[in-house]
């Protein structure tokens, strides 16, 4: 495995496509950095933006096609700008300027070589705050693997444990395999969270799930998943924030919020489970709140 756009396989699509000769593969992305937005993000759980917010990148483009996307102008539609490396590895030193709690890299897969790059050139002008690799959880384990040591902070989602879902939803048909896989890898990494003396992350990995309305089920194998193959002390965030939107509007399982109930269940399951440490959203709301043994 290497990280040469001229035969691209950093994702398990394996397109094999010579990027850098403008063609591309199933991400749609091109061998240039394609970004919509970097600013301070004060969303994110509360380790993660703290007080000053964290310095986020919002790549353009994806290697999932989710109906649901809540950003799929950005993800689906590449929504953004091209930039080169040098202009990347600025931004993450004009958002340590502004104080940013950490460097947040949304959707990075498709740039991982021009985001090493743009790190390291980071690094020697002065980045000293942790890089977050916020990703969608659809990796090929070889990529994560080379960024060990680049990356403080991992920030995976994991979405489905039933591939029929997965390719349902995301047109992918190997999403739970690969992304249960490169979560192990994550984790073997950075390890579980450690925090500065304000509560904020500095190494670590969170995995992020979006409960669906409609599939409980999946849910809660997800989260049996985790207890029986990480720490106790594993941090779940547990996210309740999604709303019918893109393609999902017109998908029956899907063209609902999820209800009360539907979320109270996964809460209670975690409780069963004994997992303690996390985040979950209050249903409606798109601030987290912390809740210790998520009680």
């Amino acid at each position: 495995m290497n990280l040469d756009l001229s035969s691209c396989t950093l994702c398990p699509h394996m397109c094999k496509v010579n990027r850098k000769n403008g063609k591309i593969g199933r991400c749609k992305s091109t061998g240039n950095v394609k970004i919509a937005l970097a600013s301070l993000h004060h969303f994110e759980e509360p380790c993660i933006s703290g007080k000053n917010g964290s310095g986020t990148v919002f790549f353009s483009n994806c290697n999932l096609s989710c109906v649901f996307c809540q950003n799929y102008k950005i993800s689906q539609l590449g929504l953004g700008h091209e930039i080169t490396t040098y202009e990347l590895a600025h931004i993450f030193l004009d958002e340590q300027q502004k104080n940013a709690e950490n460097i947040n890299l949304v959707t990075p897969t498709m740039y991982v070589p021009q985001i090493i790059d743009a790190i390291k050139i980071a690094r020697k002008n002065g980045l000293k705050i942790p890089i977050i690799y916020n990703s969608n959880g659809y990796e090929n384990i070889e990529t994560i693997k080379l960024l060990k040591g680049y990356i403080d902070i991992y920030l995976p989602d994991l979405k489905y444990y039933d591939n029929n879902l997965a390719k349902k939803y995301s047109g992918i048909n190997n999403y739970f395999s690969n992304a249960s896989q490169s979560i192990l890898e994550m984790y073997f990494q950075v390890g579980l969270p450690v925090f500065d003396s304000r509560g904020i992350i500095k190494k670590g990995l969170i995995i992020r799930h979006l409960v669906l309305p409609n599939h409980v089920d999946d849910s809660k194998k997800i989260l049996l998943w985790i207890k029986e193959n990480l720490p106790k002390d594993v941090y779940i965030s547990l996210m309740a924030q999604y709303f019918p939107t893109y393609k999902a509007k017109n998908i029956t399982d899907l063209n609902r919020k999820l209800s009360y109930d539907e979320y109270e269940e996964i809460k209670n399951y975690l409780k069963l489970l004994d997992i303690h440490n996390g985040y979950f959203q209050e249903l409606g709301e798109h601030e987290e709140e912390y809740v210790p043994d998520f009680k």
